[in-house]
């Protein structure tokens, strides 16, 4: 590496460090509201007899002579604790004590055993009996919410609190999941949430929920028609068989009633969102806190239109950023070392796209690969339920998503070939020279810097985590700390995500480097904008749709389209990354497998985790 490149690089790695410490600073002081809410990591053995992981939210106006609201919070399936990262840091800030949990099959809590998901509420029945305990919390005031099958498992607490000799819940805030309406026995309309003020915050696209059915599976409602059904009118109505009221009820106005001599109230927020936007919407988070000021009474009253979560966001975004300038910077200095210095050989300068044939293997490759990303995509996704993913496997998303790259990975190196054989073959294009193969030396080197690279920055989240009780992430897309039992499930899925970042990096460098325009960064945006574009499509096509009809695409399933959201991130981040390594070690495989590593780690880390 020449001194300005060397200098240039230390610029690189040391701005990522900044922006990983301002992150963790940053994050930290939004989230204790600088410093007057107290954070704890919780790990403890529930009456279920499983570890449950929850973060605790305790302001310092909380005592145990002056008792405040307590809040379990849950995210969804496939998630983690900090995905209600929103709604914990605004109750927080407003004085209420707030538990915000790792369902069992998440995070840190101990694996889910199949057909236990209804057991004290996939562990959030087990966090409200610990909350109850807590000597500053007002054992009267204890509300559940969750997102999803979060907002399920508040479902199934009720129903188990229903059934204790001293009910826990006084408050019950759905997220983007239906109420219960009837009895699945009987069919009888019903009101299994009693006196408990109860509220539903409902989507209007929503990808899953919120709509109704004839005897065949028809769907005859789109979410968007919801508040007009008979569901949420008998959740309005108290559980009310619809024939027997002719009011019809609205979306944002709290309806009371008195319920076995106590005053219970209902509510349902309908917002133009789709299902995961809860995650990350200003709109949501004001109508939770609105609801827990309304039921509970806030210690600490801020208007719900003050927030401040925003804030956490942009600073844990910057330690994301920060993680993927890291991931280069430490390589490229790695490789600067005696030790590893066999992992580096001069790379090539990009040359002109020259020559038809040339071309348009260029462009029809690109464009053919695009195709092949979204046909493939969709038509696994229609057999993933079918066999696809074996019973074996623990966690079904990582798996699908790795099986659907390296068939794409695969693809890839078919295209490879063929464009070898007909374009390159016999016209002095030394592939040995562009980084195809150079020995099994500089390879083994490079596999040490990549595994050391991701070894490294996976480090500074431990750090962040230790000390800030946080992490980094943007919406659905989390690199955060993680259990040691997440490193063996993320060595399942490693090899087909290394057949697919390392193929990905062969063509993004020793194929496809080349000057447009007389320049190569426009080739290197280019590439990176192609390997997001078949999922770029199908994700426009599937909401496109959805806004304009009020359903999805048929045969393509709405959690299928929402796990291509960080893809889309991940697929222009795995070309850049590879090409600003290629550029200054001519080794393709240290990218692609820095690539590989890292996603599958943060795959396994991000979702659910079932006992096979």
């Amino acid at each position: 590496m020449k001194p300005q490149l060397y200098r240039r690089n230390a610029f690189w790695l040391v701005l990522s460090l900044i922006l990983v410490a301002v992150s963790g600073v940053g994050a930290s002081l939004v989230q204790t509201d600088a410093g007057s809410v107290e954070i704890e990591d919780l790990r403890w053995e529930t009456p279920t007899g499983k570890t449950m992981s929850a973060l605790l939210y305790v302001p310092e106006s909380a005592t145990a002579d002056n008792p405040a609201p307590g809040v379990v919070a849950s995210h969804g399936w496939f998630n983690n604790r900090e995905m209600q990262d929103l709604n914990y840091v605004e109750l927080a800030r407003r004085g209420f004590v707030v538990m915000s949990i790792d369902m069992y099959g998440h995070g840190d809590s101990d694996w889910l055993v199949p057909g236990e998901e209804a057991v004290a509420g996939t562990g959030m029945y087990d966090a409200v009996k610990l909350m109850h305990d807590l000597p500053y919390v007002d054992p009267q005031k204890i509300g559940v919410t969750g997102h999803s099958n979060g907002a399920r498992a508040a479902n199934f607490s009720v129903l188990e609190d229903n059934e204790a000799a001293e009910p826990l819940i006084a408050a019950v805030l759905l997220v983007d999941n239906d109420p219960i309406y009837q009895n699945p026995e009987t069919g009888e309309w019903v009101n299994v949430y009693g006196a408990r003020d109860t509220g539903l915050i409902q989507a209007k696209y929503d990808e899953f929920f919120f709509r109704t059915y004839d005897e065949n599976g028809v769907v005859l409602t789109a979410p968007r028609d919801y508040v007009t059904t008979d569901n949420a009118q008998s959740f309005l109505h108290f559980g009310a068989e619809p024939s027997s009221f002719t009011d019809e009820r609205e979306a944002g106005v709290y309806y009371d009633e008195t319920i076995d001599g106590t005053d219970s109230s209902r509510v349902i927020y309908s917002l133009d969102q789709t299902h995961p936007w809860s995650h990350t919407s200003a709109t949501a988070a004001g109508d939770l806190v609105e609801f827990f000021d309304t039921v509970f009474e806030s210690p600490n009253p801020i208007d719900a239109a003050d927030q401040v979560w925003q804030w956490k966001v942009f600073f844990n975004t910057l330690g994301l950023i920060g993680f993927g300038i890291f991931l280069v910077a430490f390589a490229r200095a790695l490789v600067t070392t005696k030790m590893f210095a066999a992992a580096r050989l001069p790379a090539p300068d990009a040359q002109p796209l020259a020559g038809r044939a040339a071309k348009l293997w260029f462009w029809g490759g690109l464009a053919v690969s695009a195709v092949v990303s979204a046909v493939t995509y969709v038509w696994l996704s229609q057999q993933a339920f079918t066999g696809l993913v074996p019973p074996f496997i623990p966690q079904s998303p990582p798996y699908f998503i790795g099986f659907w790259a390296a068939v794409n990975g695969v693809f890839t190196l078919v295209v490879l070939v063929a464009a070898w054989w007909f374009t390159l073959r016999g016209r002095n294009a030394d592939l040995a020279v562009r980084g195809l193969w150079q020995g099994w030396r500089p390879f083994g080197a490079g596999v040490a810097v990549a595994l050391l690279t991701v070894v490294a920055a996976f480090g500074l989240v431990f750090v962040v985590d230790y000390f800030f009780q946080t992490d980094f992430r943007l919406w659905v897309l989390a690199v955060r700390a993680f259990t040691p039992d997440k490193i063996g499930l993320a060595l399942i899925v490693l090899p087909l995500f290394v057949i697919y970042f390392v193929a990905n990096s062969v063509a993004v460098n020793v194929f496809n480097r080349v000057t447009i325009g007389g320049r190569e960064w426009i080739n290197t945006a280019l590439l990176a904008f192609f390997n997001a574009l078949g999922p770029l499509v199908l994700v426009v096509a599937q909401y496109v749709t959805f806004a304009s009809s009020g359903h999805l695409i048929p045969g393509f399933g709405g959690i299928f389209s929402i796990w291509l959201f960080p893809v889309l991130v991940i697929l222009p981040v795995a070309a850049i990354v590879s090409r600003k390594i290629y550029r200054e070690t001519s080794n393709p495989y240290i990218g692609g497998l820095i690539m590989a590593a890292a996603v599958a780690m943060i795959s396994a880390s991000n979702t659910l985790t079932y006992v096979v």
